[in-house]
């Protein structure tokens, strides 16, 4: 008895799918792609009172440093998309980089790029370091804070790969 195709071309041999021949969610089969260097920059914010953000910038919050602590956490998660995000494939990260900016009066600004040199994009580790860093800021001043809101998570730029370079306007 023969299975389900793997997921991949879909039935007209046009673009990749999440779907088996069956139609059931699969891993795309990204095999035959050509190993490229792939980049992605993810950006988004995570707004709060100007008095947290003074908090954070003058490094007195209750649980160390929060900007340490969100860098080191939004590239731990990168590294980790693959286990957060289903069907995502697990890759090997050349690199992984985490900016924060405190330069709006009520936010902190967080930008993550992420490097591979693979078959598939860096897209989703990219957002994911971001939202994770996000995250991470919201637990260590919450007690400071609990209306805090993450904002804009959105893919600004990608480079690599068949469908080249994107740029969000």
């Amino acid at each position: 008895m023969s299975g389900p195709q793997p997921a991949g071309a879909d039935r007209e041999g046009g673009a990749l799918t999440h779907f088996d021949t069956a139609g059931r969610a699969a891993m795309v089969d990204v095999s035959a792609k050509a190993e490229t260097v792939r980049e992605a920059t993810a950006r988004g914010r995570i707004v709060m009172q100007p008095e947290t953000l003074a908090l954070i910038a003058a490094g007195r919050a209750g649980k160390g440093d929060v900007l340490g602590v969100a860098r080191l956490a939004g590239i731990m998660a990168a590294k980790r998309t693959a286990d957060l995000i289903p069907l995502c494939h697990p890759l090997p990260l050349s690199s992984v980089s985490l900016d924060l900016d405190l330069a709006a009066p009520d936010a902190v600004e967080i930008a993550a790029t992420v490097r591979t040199a693979g078959r598939t994009g860096v897209e989703m580790e990219a957002m994911t370091a971001v939202t994770v860093a996000a995250l991470t800021i919201y637990d260590m001043v919450k007690a400071a804070d609990r209306g805090m809101r993450i904002e804009a998570v959105r893919l600004v730029r990608k480079s690599g790969g068949k469908s080249g370079l994107f740029e969000a306007p």
